[in-house]
């Protein structure tokens, strides 16, 4: 490990606008057009058949087909190897939620979306390598991501507006999941395989996963990958309930009409230790194929994702439902990439994907609701070969989706979703300054027959960035954007209850696209032994689309109507990591890492569920066959807060970590023993819309075994 940079907090450098696994990142032809070095594989390391690109200075660089850096979109983070051994968690959003600006919709344990910035639902896309998961995780915060964690090789965290690279619906950011289902490259050996074991306390957790790859020829691998994992019900500390929600049902208890009924709503409210019905199971199986010739590769992979898991609602007197979601999807998918010779572009590259998902929410054991999502996805980006100082890639992306809901929360009419893009990226170097440029056209169209609704939007998004590279290692630079969002069916087209809200939700036909102009600079490098990635932004939303109360209630509900207005978003967010010294053999370095939002409309009302102020520090003791992290994660109290939102304390959660690779002529095996929140801290999600009664976990040790060979 070089001296100041740890192994939790990467430096990046570019990131991804890549709609494949190989695009910029490992491929021999993107390595030498950054001038960087394929990583060794030398006999003792680290495997790297599944390795990215490393600069000289051992910090982790991500590019965008025909950039070597990409500044428009500032606000960045990777989590992989070690890091993601460590957060390893069964949904997206909790795997990722101590990185600067993020956090999670931590709905419950089987349901939990990445927030970044404060922004979620339909302004976050979650990705498969570069795309959409394709399914309805979006629709409902009490959806999951049909992506298993334990599959995953790499997450790449875009904050801020996306939209230039990935579609409109990515105007909050992206989290982009690289997996191994289409191999990424050559294999030199002829049979790569992981696979991960890990237990838990705190949901009595069982898992594991393996993956092989296997050299058919010299050009020809061929993968399979499968993983289950199982839990029962969470641990949590103290009272499941938070304390204004059990003040209301001991309230009710008082006021109940029997004893008998007055009894059942003190136990609901006295619940205490266990977060009932939050027991997750969920398995998968992959398989896929990649052909290497010359410059030119292609690959192509099916997959199985199954999972159920128990949602926790919100407790109505003497009333305590039972909801499970059965969820399934199976999934294609196509990489490619042509070279083109020596021509004005120099490769082609493109990415597929095709899902048939369904999820049932069952009530009490019956089939209450089913929602059916079928969706396609590709993307086509044309790389430049490059001139001197003039690098830049030119792209088309489509989009199409089918979805239906049947049963009693089908709030939203069947409808059909299609979208057409036009993108392009182009950079210009001046020495040490660097110009980006980002654009791109969006059509979009949304159909329900059943809704007699068809209508169409244009939007037009684009981004200048202007860096300067500093010979001590430091670059910084400025962003300003402007993206636009379609509004969503959902948005237009719901009416009726949804439970998971707990309101009945009015969409309105005549929404326009929303309208964000922002500014964002940022910082990041090295110096000397300090690694630092720090951005500040700020955001104008005109026709931003949000919820509104409108005093009125139906079937029992509060009715909030999809309105817009003006809204403004601003914040800072950054990690810092170096070395304090050497004991003996092992280095002994600092990891701080910090977020703050905000998030008003323009009358200077909150919006709600905007996570509060965080901070994380930590220590670690490195070594060649072991590695000894202790930190310490402070959330801040949430009191600014919309109407018909709650406000959170504020909670602090120790962690400690040991990890040891106790083969000694090699490191490929890695044992990991871990203490999370140590002194059983009760913690609750500002950003979640069940944080009155889902707590966070309470103390878990955890252990996992982590091979690769």
């Amino acid at each position: 490990m070089r001296a100041g940079l740890s192994a939790s907090a990467f430096t990046i450098l570019a990131l991804p606008a890549a709609a494949s696994a190989n695009e910029g990142s490992i491929s021999p032809t993107a390595n030498e057009t950054a001038g960087l070095a394929e990583p060794d594989n030398d006999a003792g390391q680290d495997d790297d058949f599944h390795d990215r690109r490393l600069d000289y200075d051992g910090a982790i660089i991500v590019t965008a087909i025909g950039l070597s850096q990409l500044d428009v979109l500032a606000g960045t983070s990777v989590l992989e190897g070690a890091q993601l051994h460590r957060n390893l968690s069964g949904q997206i959003g909790d795997v990722l939620a101590k990185l600067p600006g993020v956090s999670s919709t931590g709905f419950s344990p089987g349901a939990s979306r990445p927030v970044l910035r404060g922004f979620a639902g339909k302004r976050v896309r979650v990705l498969v390598d570069g795309i959409g998961a394709l399914d309805a995780s979006n629709v409902s915060a009490d959806h999951a991501v049909s992506i298993d964690p334990l599959n995953a090789e790499r997450v790449e965290v875009l904050r801020g507006p996306a939209v230039m690279l990935y579609g409109s619906q990515a105007i909050g950011g992206v989290v982009n999941i690289i997996d191994k289902r289409i191999p990424l490259r050559p294999l030199k050996e002829a049979v790569h395989f992981d696979a991960l074991l890990g237990a838990d306390s705190a949901a009595d957790l069982r898992q594991g996963g393996a993956s092989a790859d296997v050299r058919i020829d010299e050009g020809i691998v061929f993968h399979i990958d499968g993983s289950y994992s199982e839990t029962g019900d969470l641990a949590v500390p103290g009272f499941v309930l938070a304390p204004t929600l059990r003040a209301d049902l001991l309230a009710q208890a008082g006021a109940a009409p029997t004893p008998a009924i007055a009894d059942q709503i003190r136990t609901i409210a006295n619940q205490r230790g266990t977060l009932a019905n939050s027991a997750v199971q969920t398995h998968s199986i992959n398989a896929g194929f990649s052909l290497f010739r010359g410059g030119s590769d292609m690959g192509a992979a099916i997959g199985m994702y199954d999972t159920k898991y128990g949602v926790a609602t919100r407790p109505e007197g003497a009333e305590a439902e039972t909801v499970t979601i059965d969820l399934h999807q199976e999934r294609a998918d196509f990489r490619g990439k042509l070279a083109l010779g020596a021509g004005f572009f120099s490769s082609l590259h493109t990415r597929f994907g095709y899902s048939d998902y369904t999820h049932s929410e069952l009530e009490d054991g019956q089939i209450g609701t089913t929602f059916n999502v079928k969706g396609f996805e590709g993307r086509a980006v044309l790389e430049q070969a490059g001139r001197e100082g003039w690098k830049g890639s030119i792209g088309g992306q489509f989009y199409f989706r089918d979805f239906e809901a049947i049963g009693d929360e089908a709030y939203i009419a069947p409808n059909l979703t299609g979208q057409f893009a036009l993108f392009a990226v182009q950079e210009i170097m001046f020495g040490p300054v660097q110009l980006e440029m980002a654009g791109r056209y969006e059509h979009s169209n949304i159909e329900s027959r059943a809704a007699n609704f068809d209508r169409s939007f244009d939007s037009f998004s684009g981004a200048v960035s202007l860096a300067h590279q500093s010979n001590g290692g430091l670059r910084f630079g400025i962003t300003g954007s402007r993206a636009q969002r379609a509004p969503s069916a959902e948005e237009l087209l719901a009416h009726g209850a949804h439970i998971a809200t707990q309101v009945f939700e009015v969409g309105d036909h005549n929404l326009t696209s929303e309208t964000v102009w922002g500014i964002e600079g940022f910082l990041r490098g090295q110096s000397g032994p300090v690694t630092i990635d720090v951005a500040v932004y700020h955001s104008w939303f005109s026709d931003y689309i949000y919820l509104d109360a409108t005093g009125v209630q139906e079937d029992g509900l509060p009715v909030f109507q999809y309105v817009q207005g003006d809204v403004t978003y601003s914040g800072i967010e950054g990690e810092l990591s170096f070395l304090l010294g050497k004991v003996g053999p092992l280095e002994i370095l600092a990891d701080l890492r910090g977020d703050y939002t905000r998030a008003s409309l323009a009358d200077g009302t909150p919006l709600p569920r905007i996570p509060p102020i965080s901070l994380l520090g930590a220590l670690e003791a490195q070594a060649d066959h072991i590695d000894l992290r202790a930190e310490v994660q402070w959330s801040g109290s949430q009191n600014r807060i919309a109407a018909h939102d709650t406000a959170t304390d504020g909670f602090i959660m120790v962690n400690a970590s040991a990890a040891w690779k106790p083969l000694r002529d090699n490191q490929n095996l890695t044992l990991l023993f871990q203490a999370d929140n140590i002194f059983n801290a009760e913690g609750r999600r500002a950003a979640s819309f069940t944080k009155d009664f889902v707590p966070l976990a309470g103390r878990n040790l955890k252990v996992s075994a982590r091979v690769s060979f």
